[in-house]
C-alpha cells in the first residue's frame, strides 16, 4: 500500500450513509485517511462527520458555505491533500455507490505504476446494481459520446470513483480544472490522458444509493454534454 492515502467524499444531506461509509473505507484499509467536504448540508451531515472526526484521528472535515457543487469539492480536496503530503487521492460518493470492497484493487493497480486509476462498470467484471433502463443508457450514451468526441478508449469516462498520485494532480493541473458537475470525471480523465499519463481501468460494481436521493439533474447533464466540445477545442488548440 502507498505511504499516504486519502479518501475525499463530497456531501450534502448524507447523513444517514456517512457513518457506515467512513466505517466500511477504514475497515478495508486501516492506514487510509477519510477527508469529508460537506457542502453546508440542510440535514446535519456536517455535524455527523464532525462527530466522526472526533471520535477518530484519521477522518477529517472542511465545512464549506453552501452547495458548490461537486467538482470545485474534489478541487478543495486535492488542494487539502497535496498540502498535507498524501501520495494517493481517492474520490467516492458517500452514499455507498463505491463499494470500499474495490479499494484494494485499486490501490494495487496504484502500486503496480497506474497514475489514474478508474473503477469503471464498464469493463469485464463491471457492472451496475438497482437503475433502471433510463439510468443506464443516461451513463452508458454519455460515456460513449464522450469517448467518441474525445477520441480516447477509456470505456467508463464517467465514473466518479478514481485514483490519483500526487504526480497525476500535478499533471492535470488541479487548479485550472473549469468542470464542476458530471463533467468533472471526463475533464480529469481526459487531461491525464493528454499529458501521457497511465490510467488505468479496474473493474467494480456499481451499486445504487441506498438512502437519500441522487443529486444528477438535466442541467448537470446539459452541462457535460457540453464541456465535451470544449475540452476537444481546447486539446486542438494546445492548452490542454
Amino acid at each position: 500500500m502507498p505511504a499516504r492515502v486519502l479518501v475525499v467524499t463530497p456531501t450534502f444531506n448524507e447523513r444517514d450513509n456517512l457513518p457506515g461509509f467512513v466505517r466500511e473505507v477504514l475497515r478495508t484499509v486501516p492506514e487510509a485517511h477519510v477527508l469529508v467536504v460537506d457542502d453546508a448540508s440542510p440535514d446535519g451531515t456536517g455535524k455527523v462527520a464532525d462527530e466522526l472526526a472526533a471520535s477518530d484521528q484519521r477522518v477529517s472535515v472542511l465545512h464549506r458555505p453552501g452547495k458548490l457543487g461537486l467538482g470545485t469539492a474534489y478541487v478543495e480536496g486535492f488542494r487539502y491533500a497535496m498540502a498535507h503530503g498524501y501520495d494517493v487521492v481517492l474520490e467516492m460518493d458517500a452514499d455507498m455507490s463505491h463499494d470500499p470492497r474495490h479499494l484494494p484493487d485499486i490501490l494495487r493497480a496504484v502500486d503496480e505504476g497506474a497514475d489514474v486509476v478508474l473503477g469503471s462498470r464498464s469493463v469485464p467484471g463491471g457492472g451496475v446494481v438497482g437503475w433502471g433502463l433510463g439510468r443506464h443508457v443516461l451513463s452508458k450514451g454519455g460515456s460513449l459520446y464522450a469517448r467518441t468526441i474525445l477520441g480516447v478508449p477509456t470505456r467508463d469516462l464517467t465514473t466518479g470513483y478514481k485514483a490519483y498520485t500526487r504526480r497525476a494532480l500535478v499533471a492535470i493541473d488541479v487548479e485550472s480544472l473549469r468542470s464542476n458537475g458530471y463533467s468533472f470525471q471526463i475533464e480529469t480523465t481526459y487531461r491525464a490522458l493528454r499529458k501521457g499519463l497511465r490510467v488505468v481501468e479496474v473493474p467494480i460494481v456499481f451499486v445504487d444509493r441506498r438512502a437519500g436521493s441522487s443529486k444528477m439533474s438535466r442541467r448537470i447533464f446539459a452541462e457535460a454534454v457540453l464541456e465535451v466540445w470544449r475540452l476537444r477545442v481546447d486539446a486542438l488548440r494546445g492548452r490542454i
